[in-house]
This record gives C-alpha cells, sequence and structure tokens, in this order.
C-alpha cells in the first residue's frame, strides 16, 4: 500500500516537472539567412594548403 501512494507522488511531481511539452519551434524560426559577397573565396578549398588543417588524436599524442 505504501508503495503505491509514493508512486503516485512521484508520478505527481514528474507531470508538474514534465507534464506539458514545450511550445513547437517553427523551421523558419530555427534558420538564419547572410548575405555573401560573391568574390569573397575565403572559405574556398585549396588542397595546397589543407595540410595545415589536418587533425589525427594519434599525432596529438604523439603515439
Amino acid at each position: 500500500m505504501n508503495n503505491e501512494i509514493a508512486t503516485d507522488a512521484a508520478a505527481a511531481a514528474r507531470h508538474a516537472r514534465f507534464g506539458k511539452l514545450p511550445e513547437r519551434i517553427r523551421f523558419e524560426d530555427m534558420t538564419t539567412e547572410a548575405e555573401v559577397d560573391p568574390g569573397s573565396g575565403g572559405a574556398a578549398y585549396n588542397p595546397e594548403n589543407s595540410w595545415k588543417f589536418y587533425s589525427c588524436v594519434a599525432l596529438d599524442l604523439g603515439l
């Protein structure tokens, strides 16, 4: 009998805390748009400089 009372109290506490889902967020609110200059090539891929950004855990640890 006492186990049921504790379960009901725990269930009531869970329902008070998590009983309602948060409001739904629209897809339009999750994305942003930014203007980009057509001539800006700052983020372009350069295969000759790609070795500078190589990351390996084994090399970082000196293994």
